[in-house]
């Protein structure tokens, strides 16, 4: 039917509103149940897995800011509340039930770095070329990109039921990566509408990066370009699998990094070594290793010493209360005495409510020294320009090795039992209790 078809019929404005009318009518119920939008990664993935993690009402943590809730109870010993790992580190943390621990930390812990491609200024004047011209990868953190905070990680792990289903089999696990990223003009107006339709009022538009959890192999590595290079971590160089051609150039637009950005892999052959306030090689029955986690495997925070902490730190509009997970535990204590773990030197886990039947036992080799890093909110990826730093540094620098320096939380390393020979492994979960093994003195040694 052409315009001179449709002239015909010689509609009034009234006919044209009612037309109008019937098919939004129509075309509303159909947008709603089927939206004109794109599948997401996690889509597909539904098919064949199951995400990781426990979140909203179902989360361990809904009520970590009540003091009452988490304060000791008579006869009771301190229990696990919460367990978090970091697939990415200074990305956002995934919640859990329960976990594997391994030598290096629990499970899917830190397994994935950003770094950032730096050039060697300011150097010597008598500085060959070739040392003026060396660049090196070097990590970055919240410290520096406090936007790393709003990088979501989801976790998914094959489901065994689904597999069956579709008749196959895989023991791969994915993490997808979600940043926020909205263009400018029609573009992002569409992609804004399309997130809204697809998740709710609340959605705003998001590039995702999927990711293979495993190491690649020799042959996967050579195929998709990737490449091994050194890369800095605190005072620590080490080789580590380079998977930059991964990266969309809108994560650095996003994060404010100038630099050439990259991601690197921890190359589970070439894991760091840990020693400093760690157990030796003789006391554990093993080296101490970790991979991209600052500095020992495990990290424990207790939340009665949170609330004592945060009871002295000044308020404000930026800063209502004061989320554990800004201090990026691995661990998460209920129902312990505030900055009794800081006098712990080995504890077990027992199974109390869990549905575990085995213990676990750690190694509680030092007091965390905190950098400013808890400053940044982990809603939102707004750094606050004090606290709770501040604070950390009047109040609660505790020990002698690291004068002026605040410290709240506390450094593992696993222990395992020597009949595990090399399969060491454990398990852990939300509803174990603590028994603590061995007290005494805590004195931080330097990197």
């Amino acid at each position: 039917m052409d315009l001179s078809s449709l002239s015909n019929l010689h509609l009034d404005a009234g006919s044209v509103f009612l037309l109008a009318i019937t098919i939004c009518a129509f075309l509303i119920p159909v947008v709603v149940i089927l939206p004109p939008v794109g599948l997401q990664k996690g889509d597909a993935l539904l098919q064949t897995h199951t995400k990781a993690g426990v979140e909203g009402a179902r989360s361990h943590l809904k009520d970590q800011f009540s003091a009452e809730a988490h304060a000791p109870a008579d006869g009771k010993p301190p229990k696990v509340q919460s367990l978090v790992v970091y697939p990415v580190k200074s990305c956002r943390g995934v919640e859990l039930a329960r976990s594997r621990v391994l030598p290096s930390g629990l499970q899917f812990d830190r397994l994935f770095m950003f770094a950032q491609l730096k050039s060697p200024f300011p150097v010597a004047v008598d500085s060959t070329d070739e040392e003026k011209s060396k660049h090196r990868w070097e990590f970055v953190t919240q410290r520096q990109f406090s936007r790393l905070a709003n990088v979501a990680v989801d976790l998914w792990l094959p489901d065994e039921m689904k597999l069956r289903k579709q008749s196959m089999k895989s023991d791969e696990a994915f993490l997808i990566l979600r940043f926020p990223w909205k263009e400018d003009g029609w573009r992002g107006l569409f992609a804004t509408v399309a997130a809204k339709l697809a998740r709710g009022r609340a959605a705003e538009p998001e590039i995702e990066i999927l990711l293979p959890v495993d190491f690649p192999s020799a042959a996967e590595i050579k195929e998709r370009g990737y490449t091994f290079e050194d890369v800095k971590i605190w005072k620590e160089t080490i080789n580590a699998l380079n998977m930059e051609r991964e990266l969309p150039e809108e994560l650095r637009r996003y994060l404010g990094i100038s630099n050439k950005l990259a991601l690197f892999r921890v190359d589970p052959d070439q894991l760091r070594e840990v020693y400093r306030c760690a157990p030796s090689e003789e006391e554990a029955g093993y080296q101490p290793v970790t991979g991209f986690q600052d500095a020992y495997p495990l990290h424990l925070m207790n939340l009665s010493s949170v609330h004592e902490f945060s009871s002295e730190v000044p308020k404000d509009d930026d800063l209502k209360e004061l989320d554990v997970l800004r201090f990026r535990p691995n661990i998460i204590l209920s129902g312990a005495p505030a900055y009794d773990e800081e006098t712990w030197k080995q504890i077990r886990l027992k199974p109390g409510s869990s549905s575990l039947y085995n213990d676990a036992s750690f190694h509680v080799s030092c007091r965390t020294v905190r950098c400013k890093m808890p400053n940044v909110d982990q809603e939102n990826g707004l750094r606050h320009p004090r606290e709770p730093d501040k604070s950390l540094r009047a109040k609660r620098a505790v020990d002698k090795g690291a004068p002026l320096m605040g410290c709240l939380g506390m450094q593992l390393t696993p222990l395992f039992d020597p009949s595990l020979g090399e399969d060491r492994a454990a398990w852990i979960a939300v509803g174990m209790t603590v028994e603590v093994e061995e007290r005494g003195n805590h004195v931080y040694v330097k990197q």
